[in-house]
C-alpha cells in the first residue's frame, strides 16, 4: 500500500465517519398528580410544536399510560427541550418533568 493510497483510505473513512446521522434521544414526559391536562397540551404545542389534536393525544397517553413521547430529537435538542419543559413548569408552579433517553 503506497502512502497515496493509506491516506486516501483514511480521508475515505473520515467523510463516512463525518456523514453519519447523529444519536436521536426521544423526549417523554412524565405524568403527576398536580399538573393540569390544559397545561400539558400547551407545553406540548409551544415547545414541541405540536398541534392542538396530537397535543391532546400526547397528554391522555401520559395521563393513562405514566409516560408520553412529546418528540425525538439530537442530544443538544432533546437536553434543550427537557430544561424547557422543567423552566416552564416550575414558572407556573408545576411539577411536570421531563426525560430523554437514547433512541
Amino acid at each position: 500500500m503506497t502512502q497515496d493510497t493509506w491516506i486516501q483510505d483514511i480521508t475515505q473513512d473520515k467523510t463516512l465517519q463525518d456523514l453519519r446521522e447523529p444519536p436521536l434521544y426521544k423526549v417523554f414526559l412524565l405524568n403527576d398528580d398536580y399538573t393540569t391536562m390544559d397545561f400539558v397540551v400547551e407545553v406540548l404545542m409551544d415547545i414541541f410544536d405540536k398541534s392542538f389534536e396530537e397535543a391532546t393525544r400526547i397528554m391522555l397517553h401520559v395521563h393513562h399510560k405514566g409516560r408520553g413521547l412529546a418528540g425525538v430529537y439530537t442530544k443538544e435538542i432533546a437536553e434543550t427541550k427537557v430544561h424547557q419543559v422543567h423552566t416552564r413548569a416550575q414558572a407556573n408552579g408545576f411539577p411536570l418533568r421531563a426525560e430523554m433517553e437514547r433512541d
